[in-house]
């Protein structure tokens, strides 16, 4: 059993409706003890112009089976949602399941990256999961809370 961290986010109309579908789907899908953070309200970063605001939130939870196993869930889960199979991530959607921890593996593949590259970078990734996984490490040893701290400017 590894421990997971999943992103869900948003801009559409449905999305909060979407999100608590998701997260049902991944309980019936075998994630086990399911811990959510808040949702937060975000705006649109590397969109296109006038993109609305997102809302985001994270969950953490144990899964058995393979992180592309993973992958295949969340891909099928957002079309489900109503998102194309082909998407451009600079566009509104009214789901995205971005995988950002499992456990603490280190993949480097051409359909999956994790942890997730950008995740360190971004406040609406990393608020949400302060709450849930806040002494998850990064691979360079730093914790969500860290890296949250540096990202608010308290530590710099």
């Amino acid at each position: 059993m590894k421990q997971i961290t999943v992103m869900l986010g948003g801009n559409l109309a449905g999305t909060r409706d979407a999100m608590v579908r998701a997260l049902e789907k991944f309980a019936a899908a075998g994630v086990s003890h399911i811990r959510i953070s808040s949702v937060i309200s975000s705006r649109a970063v590397d969109c296109v112009p006038d993109t609305p605001d997102f809302l985001d939130m994270g969950f953490t939870g144990f899964w058995d089976k393979s992180a592309r196993e993973l992958l295949e869930l969340c891909q099928q889960i957002e079309i489900e949602a109503g998102r194309p199979a082909i998407h451009s991530s600079r566009e509104s959607r009214i789901l995205d399941c971005d995988i950002i921890f499992f456990g603490d593996d280190i993949i480097n593949s051409d359909r999956l990256i994790v942890p997730h590259p950008r995740a360190k970078e971004r406040d609406f990734v990393l608020i949400p999961l302060a709450e849930i996984v806040p002494g998850q490490k990064f691979p360079d040893g730093e914790s969500v809370a860290e890296k949250l701290k540096k990202f608010k400017g308290v530590e710099k």
